[in-house]
């Protein structure tokens, strides 16, 4: 038998909603937030900021930073749902080593659609200009194991609500 899912990542690329559909599934199915981005170093939010993407060198320490994370909140007895770029598979798999009965959330988006809502973001150290380094990079998880893809243009309730029913099929519990 399969375990259950004990902790959530909500993935895809920059203007996809994780934050926004993270926080809409804590408030739905219960567990805490953590905000992926909170964790950058600042080496890493200088470098976004002026426009230039980050390489797998920049983001090891800060997946390590973020599988810490995710195991303190199971240890505290909470569902972790994790808002987390995520973008290719090898830091997914990073992830998954950290804790092994992850599941993944895949905010699917167009590039077109990506870059309007990140040109209307204000306050985001993340530039428009990065889009395309995003969509370059990404390395689609559909089709991975314990990988719910959704169409990130769907309302945050309707999302929140398939990824609840997502999380019912896979065995957790529907509030922790």
């Amino acid at each position: 038998m399969v375990s259950p899912l004990t902790a959530l990542v909500v993935m895809g690329v920059s203007g996809c909603g994780k934050s926004s559909v993270g926080a809409a599934i804590v408030k739905h199915s219960g567990g805490r937030l953590i905000e992926g981005d909170v964790f950058h170093p600042e080496a890493n939010i200088k470098k976004m900021s002026a426009g230039i993407p980050l390489n797998d060198d920049d983001r090891a320490g800060w997946l390590t930073r973020l599988g810490e994370e995710l195991n303190d909140c199971l240890n505290d007895g909470e569902r972790a749902v994790l808002t987390c770029s995520a973008l290719k598979r090898a830091y997914r798999d990073k992830l998954r080593a950290a804790v092994p009965d992850l599941g993944f959330v895949f905010l699917e988006l167009s590039r077109e659609e990506a870059a309007e809502r990140v040109s209307h973001r204000p306050g985001h150290f993340m530039p428009a200009s990065l889009i395309d380094s995003q969509f370059a990079t990404l390395q689609s998880p559909t089709g991975e194991d314990r990988t719910l893809t959704v169409d990130a243009t769907d309302t945050i309730d309707d999302l929140a609500l398939q990824v609840d029913r997502w999380l019912v099929e896979h065995g957790a519990p529907t509030r922790v």
